[in-house]
């Protein structure tokens, strides 16, 4: 009995196999909305301080335990929203092409 061989035209990288098997799971929507997450954490400094987050339809809603950091934060939501959106296009595990979970539009403070 002959072994199996796969020819190099069919091979597929560990990435791009991790990729279809999260796809074909439908795993793409809570992962993203867990990447989101961490994007929040690397990019404000404040994960710390954050109770809740909850995310929708572009929309990422944080709700602080500290009134002094929501209002510095405040000042800085372009620049936040920006630098989340660059930490999750460099995401390897971010699927950028979901319609439901997709990269945020607006940073709403609590």
């Amino acid at each position: 009995m002959d072994p199996i061989r796969i020819h190099r035209k069919e091979a597929v990288s560990m990435d791009e196999l991790v990729k279809q098997y999260i796809q074909s799971m439908k795993l793409t929507v809570g992962l993203n909305t867990q990447r989101v997450f961490a994007a929040w954490d690397a990019c404000s400094g404040a994960g710390e301080f954050t109770l809740r987050r909850f995310y929708r339809d572009g929309k990422l809603y944080i709700t602080l335990n500290s009134s002094v950091i929501r209002n510095q934060l405040h000042f800085q939501k372009a620049e936040l929203v920006e630098k989340m959106n660059r930490f999750l296009s460099e995401d390897s595990l971010f699927t950028q092409d979901n319609r439901t979970v997709g990269y945020i539009q607006e940073l709403i403070l609590k």
